[in-house]
């Protein structure tokens, strides 16, 4: 979905032959809610073009143009040019993000008590754990928060109320490397560079290229095979 506002730009001017109401304020309906979600969406199909506030006006109007059947240009001509446009823009979006990410990295190894491991891994004890260490091929049950560089947090177990059980070796390598260095009772901040987690691609929630910071409590190892003598 990455680019379904391609899709919608190209349906035909009849389909928006009405003009819409706005619905002020947070949605209450499902439909209003429904939409709302239809708009969340069409934010994330042009993170890409990294768009000012000015240019976000531009698409806007498009948008109100089409729904009056009286768009400013031709879709035949300029069309094709939007996918250029979403590469170049993503380009720089992404080089940016790794610039502020290894400016980041650098501040966080440099905070006491920090440790730098080869893979580029920035892992900071917070608390000490007295229990076992897991090993790559255990699970764990944790408590964590996961936040962007800029302190947006896209993911959290203590908001869910509901700690989380996974296999040590089956989740992003940072996390893979960082949660066998803690033992239970535990915690830990693990800065990981966007090689260790989700690349140049990101994800819905998460931009390529993003350096992550990660709190996590280590509650328990479970599932565990057996240890070498």
């Amino acid at each position: 979905m990455r680019f379904l506002i391609i899709l919608f730009v190209l349906l035909p001017i009849t389909a928006f032959a009405q003009t819409p109401t706005p619905a002020p304020g947070t949605p209450q309906t499902d439909d209003e809610k429904t939409l709302y979600a239809v708009g969340l969406v069409l934010s994330r199909s042009l993170r890409d073009f990294d768009l000012s506030a000015s240019e976000l006006e531009v698409v806007r109007r498009a948008i109100a143009d089409a729904y009056a059947g009286k768009p400013a240009i031709e879709l035949e001509e300029w069309g094709p040019r939007i996918q250029a446009l979403a590469n170049l823009r993503g380009e720089h979006r992404l080089a940016r993000e790794k610039e502020a990410g290894a400016a980041y990295l650098t501040k966080a190894a440099a905070v006491a008590n920090a440790v730098k491991t080869d893979s580029g891994l920035v892992y900071v004890e917070t608390t000490q754990g007295t229990g076992a260490s897991p090993v790559a091929t255990d699970a764990v049950k944790v408590q964590y928060r996961g936040t962007l560089i800029n302190g947006t947090e896209f993911d959290s177990s203590y908001a869910r109320n509901e700690p989380a059980e996974f296999p040590v070796g089956g989740v992003i390598r940072c996390w893979t490397e960082g949660v066998q260095r803690m033992k239970v009772g535990g915690k830990a901040r693990l800065v990981c560079p966007s090689d260790l987690a989700y690349g140049d691609r990101g994800n819905d929630d998460i931009p390529g290229g993003a350096t992550l910071v990660f709190d996590i409590e280590l509650l328990d190892v479970i599932h565990q095979a057996p240890r070498p003598n």
